[in-house]
């Protein structure tokens, strides 16, 4: 399947296989470049450059397909130093930078431009993909009400928040919130964008590298067991409804401050439960598409399904 977005990023599906923070190591970034999708490093792992410029070596060595390294601007309580992991990205040959966040990074695409990198801005809003656009963005990635993760502040599903892009900037669109299969990337491309953006339903493939009980509990989910916390720290995310967001919830209903909040969603207690396989210890981002997944296949399979279901999806369409 060849659109405008493989031609860009030279991936051999119109997927990508979107960063998921403290999951998305080299090993990860690496077995999901390899199905033929595009992976991402997320380098908000690493506090120190030196530590990124060994994940980036290690992913370069195993990757045998394009891959993209995510730079978060989101709000970190320690956030890295941007413009050293910037540089060690340079200087290790990194060909695509994705940036996600509040804002567009105004201050970064001087480096962009100078070194030729292709830059794909993910966003939750037309306005937000519109200055993107302005700004010389190679690819805008949207995000609609359904997906895992920073939802945005306007709650609209993807069915609307796509065709609003499309229509509103000149570039290339992945549409993501709520695609898990091959109806999903048919949909995306239906309404208009390049490809297709799959997050959550990666937790559930043998490679995320999380406990196999945790995998296990996230495929009994329905599509009913999110919950949307940090609506009052003005930065909504979508998670599962376990024990640990329910407390959220509650601080938040209750009028908690912001560092007690914060606490209860602390990524220590997130890790014990990626580890340790506690279902209710802590936070995990998962979209409302999680609910219609029932198998945990490797990535490569799950990409190679998603395209093949698309693909006959496609012919039945055109023979109608």
């Amino acid at each position: 399947m060849k659109t405008k977005v493989t031609e860009i990023l030279g991936t051999k599906h119109p997927l990508v296989l979107g960063v998921m923070m403290t999951l998305s190591g080299p090993e990860f970034a690496a077995a999901c470049a390899n199905s033929g999708a595009l992976g991402i490093l997320s380098s908000a792992n690493y506090r120190k450059p030196e530590l990124l410029r060994e994940a980036l070596q290690t992913l370069k060595s195993l990757a045998k397909e394009p891959f993209a390294v995510n730079m978060n601007l989101f709000p970190m309580i320690k956030p890295p130093n941007q413009i050293k992991h910037l540089q060690v990205m340079i200087d290790e040959g990194v060909k695509i930078i994705e940036t996600s966040g509040h804002e567009a990074p105004e201050k970064f695409l001087h480096l962009f431009k100078e070194h030729d990198l292709i830059w794909m801005h993910k966003c939750a809003g037309v306005r937000y993909a519109k200055k993107a656009a302005s700004l010389g963005a190679d690819i805008v990635e949207v995000v609609g009400w359904e997906n895992g993760g920073h939802v945005g502040r306007f709650d609209v599903g993807t069915f609307v928040l796509t065709p609003a892009t499309v229509d509103a900037i000149d570039v290339p669109v992945i549409a993501g919130g709520g695609v898990v299969d091959g109806r999903g990337l048919v949909a995306a491309l239906s309404l208009g964008a390049e490809g297709a953006l799959m997050g959550s339903r990666l937790l559930l493939t043998k490679e995320c590298p999380i406990h196999d009980g945790l995998k296990e509990a996230l495929n009994q989910c329905t599509i009913y067991d999110t919950a949307t916390i940090f609506r009052t720290v003005s930065s909504p995310l979508r998670v599962w409804k376990n024990q640990a967001a329910q407390k959220v919830l509650e601080l938040e209903e209750s009028g908690a401050d912001e560092m007690e909040i914060f606490k209860a969603a602390s990524g220590m207690l997130s890790r014990q439960m990626y580890e340790e396989g506690d279902a209710g210890a802590g936070i995990i981002t998962i979209g409302q598409g999680l609910g219609i997944c029932n198998d945990i296949p490797t990535v490569k399979e799950l990409v190679e399904r998603v395209v093949s279901e698309a693909e006959k999806i496609i012919k039945k369409l055109t023979n109608v």
